[in-house]
């Protein structure tokens, strides 16, 4: 790769964390995301028709857990078997940070996965919902297939 494609990949990669960051503030305030490893499976099994899009997160703190682990590949399965575009995000905090999701001490509380519903065709419409799909459709082009997004600093 030339480093033109190194640094529009940089580039690409920064559009995507602040256009994820826009899907779940957007998302959030109209009540469409689930968040959580348990509240995520509950959804997906119901009614994953309604699921448009998943975010997996995680950071080295839990890179060995091997039950997360489990329940990331078993995520990962049914978001191929479904069509529904999923991403990797490596920080908890600044996730955690974005939605509010913190318990009084400052810690984030379990934001391991992030599902977008979309209930019906006119509840939920994003322009950033498409950019993430398409960067997503990129990404699969070059055979990766839950590609790793950057959030922006605060």
């Amino acid at each position: 790769m030339t480093l033109e494609g190194v640094r529009g990949q940089e580039y690409t990669m920064q559009l995507a964390g602040k256009t994820l960051e826009e899907l779940l503030v957007s998302a959030q305030s109209q009540e469409c995301l689930t968040v959580g490893v348990y509240e995520s499976a509950k959804v997906m099994n119901v009614d994953p028709d309604c699921v448009a899009f998943c975010v997996l997160a995680t950071d080295e703190e839990y890179e060995c857990d091997i039950a997360l682990q489990i329940h990331f590949t078993l995520i990962q399965a049914f978001c191929f078997d479904n069509g529904i575009d999923i991403v990797r995000v490596n920080d908890t905090q600044r996730l955690a940070e974005i939605l509010g999701n913190t318990d009084e001490s400052g810690e984030p509380k379990d934001v391991h996965c992030i599902l977008v519903a979309n209930p019906s065709a006119d509840t939920f419409e994003d322009p950033a919902l498409e950019k993430l799909s398409l960067f997503c459709e990129e990404c699969h082009s070059f055979n990766e297939w839950v590609p790793a997004i950057t959030l922006p600093e605060c």
